[in-house]
């Protein structure tokens, strides 16, 4: 009998609902962040393997799982294609699942949210017979609605990760609220610590102005992400964008440059939604 078959037979002999990969997210700001469901997988985990932004988080998951813990960091290095780096995290993080270990994958923010590896780890855990999940957490966008005071549902908000918001066409509406994410690493495929190569940034620059006045603000933004410390919110016309310091922790928001046009077949929704906002 596999380890795989031995391990189900002991849940169900213990009633026990145990999962073999549980996936979870440390938030923006790990203290304060981390939800107690997080809290309670990460402390009765076989093994936690963990990609986090800052050593804080690393602490926090260290202290409560000092045993199991291993950063995956590691993967990273100067000039190695982040997809190489995502496939090796899925495979390490697949091998101790199969081993028979109960395993907890934590990243950085919402773990579903720019994070290939966490859900081609669930995905592949579960084609293969694993019970497998992943739960929310706090991501980059939840932190940009409270600090910029904007709620997504008043204009809209249509998000595009900014190297494919260029790349396929992507369409905007002027009258809605846009986030582009990792403008700060725009069209960079592989791993360059902080020394990103931003030589594309003109031409973002000349589809944005295809669509809004070059004059238009928009908003370069950093979640904090320690407590006590304030997020970057940087005020920009887009012509300037090129020189607004970019980081790879930068994030584009940008508001409506125009009011929506209402579609005259639906003209009598309009009283209703005028006293709604």
């Amino acid at each position: 009998m596999n380890k795989k078959v031995t391990k189900e037979k002991k849940d169900e002999e213990s009633g026990s609902l145990k999962e073999d990969l549980v996936v979870v997210g440390t938030g923006i700001r790990t203290t304060g962040q981390l939800t107690t469901e997080t809290l309670c997988y990460i402390e009765k985990a076989d093994r936690v393997f963990h990609v986090v932004g800052d050593p804080i988080a690393e602490e926090m998951i260290r202290n409560l799982n000092p045993k199991g813990e291993m950063s995956l960091r590691g993967l990273y290095a100067q000039g190695k294609d982040r997809l190489q780096t995502y496939q090796e995290m899925v495979v390490t993080i697949l091998d101790d699942v199969r081993e028979g270990k109960m395993v907890v994958a934590a990243f950085y923010g919402h773990p579903g949210v720019f994070a290939w590896p966490s859900h081609e780890s669930v995905k592949l855990a579960k084609a293969e017979g694993y019970r497998a999940v992943m739960l929310p957490g706090i991501s980059a966008e939840d932190c940009l609605f409270a600090d910029l005071n904007i709620d997504p549902a008043t204009h809209g908000c249509q998000s595009y990760e900014a190297t494919d918001f260029l790349m396929n066409g992507r369409i905007i509406d002027p009258s809605s609220s846009v986030i582009l994410w990792q403008i700060g690493v725009l069209a960079n495929w592989d791993y360059k610590g902080h020394a990103y190569d931003l030589s594309a940034m003109p031409h973002l620059i000349g589809r944005l102005a295809a669509i809004y006045p070059m004059e238009h603000i928009v908003y370069v933004y950093e979640a904090s992400t320690y407590f006590g410390c304030e997020p970057r919110i940087s005020p920009v016309k887009i012509a300037d964008l090129g020189a607004a310091g970019l980081t790879p922790a930068s994030t584009l928001y940008i508001p409506p440059s125009q009011a929506p046009r209402p579609d005259p077949r639906y003209s009598f929704l309009l009283p209703q939604m005028q006293a709604y906002r």
